[in-house]
C-alpha cells in the first residue's frame, strides 16, 4: 500500500521533516502529488528524487508527499477559507457566528438541491456559482468546530486524502480494477478490513435522512453488490406487475395499512426497474414533475376561466397543448 507523507509548515521548518526522515526517504520510491510545490524543490535539494504522480497508479510501498496546505501557493481556497475565519472571529458576522451545525443542516440541505438544479439547468455558470455556496458550508462546519477546539480545515482534508488513497488501491497500489464494479467492490471490502473485519452490513452508512426514493435506489444498490439481484429485466417487471395487481387488491379491500405497504411495495420494484434501466428513479421523478409544472403553469396562463370552473374536457385539451409546446412531446409520459 502506498503511505501518505504530509508536509507540515515550510522550507524553514523543514517541511516537518527531521534528518533522520530525509535518510529513510532516501530509501523509498518517492512522489509528490504536486511538482510546482515548492516543496517539490525542497526534497530534490535534499538529494532526494521525488516524481510527479503517475496517471497508471503508484507501486506498493511507494510515498506520495502531500503538502499540508495545497499547492503552498495563495488561491482563491485560501483565500476563503481565510474569509470564513474572519466571518466566525473577533469583529465579524453577527449572524455567522450565531450559527451552529444544528442550524446550518438546512442550508446545506438547500444549496445542495440548488447544486442539483443547475446542473439539470445545463447552466455551468450558474453551477459555479451554486458549487461555491455549497464549498463555503463544510468551511463553515469546519471552522466553528476549530473555534471549538476540534478538527479544523485541514484535518478534513486530510482524512479524505487519507482515505481516498487507501481505496483507491488500483490508483495507488497494485489491486487491478477492470471496471466500476470491481471499484465498488474493492471499496466495500477495504471500508470493512478498516473496522476492523467486524460483520457489519453492507447497507451501514445510508443516511437514514434521505429523501425516500434516493435512499431506495442506495439500498437496492448495496444489496445488488452482494449478489442478492434479480436474475433478469423480465424477472423484475414480472414482479412489478405482480405489485400492481396486489396494491389492486388492497385498494379493493379499503385497509389503509395494506394499502401503504403495497404502495411501498410497488414503489420498491419500480426503484429496482429504474436501477436496471440505469435510470436515477430521483433524477427521473425530479424531471418529471418540472414537465408537470410547466404544463400546468402553461394551462393557468392559457386557461380563459380559472381551472377549477372548466370541464374535464377543457382541463384536456389545455394539458395537450402544454404538451405539443416541449420539444419531442409525442414521446413524453
Amino acid at each position: 500500500m502506498v503511505r501518505i507523507l504530509w508536509l507540515r509548515g515550510g522550507p524553514e521548518s523543514f517541511w516537518g521533516l527531521s534528518p533522520e526522515d530525509v535518510g529513510v526517504l532516501r530509501g523509498v520510491e518517492l512522489y509528490h502529488i504536486d511538482q510546482l510545490h515548492d516543496s517539490f524543490a525542497w526534497l530534490r535539494a535534499q538529494g532526494l528524487s521525488p516524481l510527479p504522480t503517475k496517471s497508471e497508479g503508484l507501486p506498493p510501498g511507494s510515498v506520495l508527499a502531500i503538502p499540508e496546505h495545497g499547492t503552498g501557493r495563495s488561491g482563491p481556497l485560501d483565500e476563503l477559507v481565510q474569509l470564513v475565519r474572519r466571518l466566525l472571529g473577533p469583529g465579524g458576522c453577527p449572524w455567522d457566528q450565531a450559527q451552529t451545525h444544528e442550524t446550518l443542516k438546512r442550508h446545506l440541505l438547500e444549496e445542495t438541491y440548488e447544486v442539483l438544479e443547475a446542473i439539470d439547468s445545463g447552466d455551468t455558470a450558474k453551477l459555479r456559482e451554486e458549487l461555491g455556496d455549497l464549498l463555503l458550508q463544510p468551511l463553515m462546519h469546519a471552522e466553528m468546530a476549530r473555534l471549538a477546539g476540534g478538527f479544523d480545515t485541514d484535518d478534513v482534508a486530510r482524512a479524505v486524502v487519507d482515505k481516498l488513497v487507501s481505496r483507491h488501491p488500483h490508483v495507488f497500489g497494485d489491486v487491478e480494477a477492470e471496471d466500476a464494479d470491481a471499484v465498488l467492490r474493492n471499496w466495500d471490502r477495504i471500508k470493512k478490513a478498516e473496522k476492523g473485519g467486524a460483520p457489519e452490513s453492507i447497507l451501514t452508512g445510508v443516511p437514514v435522512a434521505l429523501p425516500a426514493l434516493l435512499r431506495a435506489y442506495e439500498v437496492s444498490k448495496r444489496a445488488a453488490r452482494t449478489g442478492f439481484e434479480w436474475p433478469s429485466m423480465e424477472a423484475l417487471r414480472a414482479k412489478v406487475n405482480e405489485e400492481r395487481a396486489e396494491l389492486d387488491e388492497a385498494l379493493a379491500s379499503g385497509d389503509a395499512a395494506r394499502i401503504e405497504a403495497e404502495l411501498g411495495d410497488l414503489l420498491f420494484a419500480v426503484v429496482n426497474l429504474a436501477r436496471w434501466a440505469k435510470v436515477e428513479p430521483e433524477d427521473a421523478l425530479r424531471r418529471m414533475v418540472d414537465r408537470f409544472s410547466a404544463r400546468f403553469r402553461h394551462m393557468e396562463a392559457s386557461a380563459e376561466r380559472p381551472l377549477d370552473q372548466l370541464s374535464p374536457e377543457q382541463w384536456d385539451a389545455l394539458w395537450v397543448a402544454a404538451k405539443a409546446r416541449e420539444p419531442g412531446a409525442p414521446n413524453q409520459g
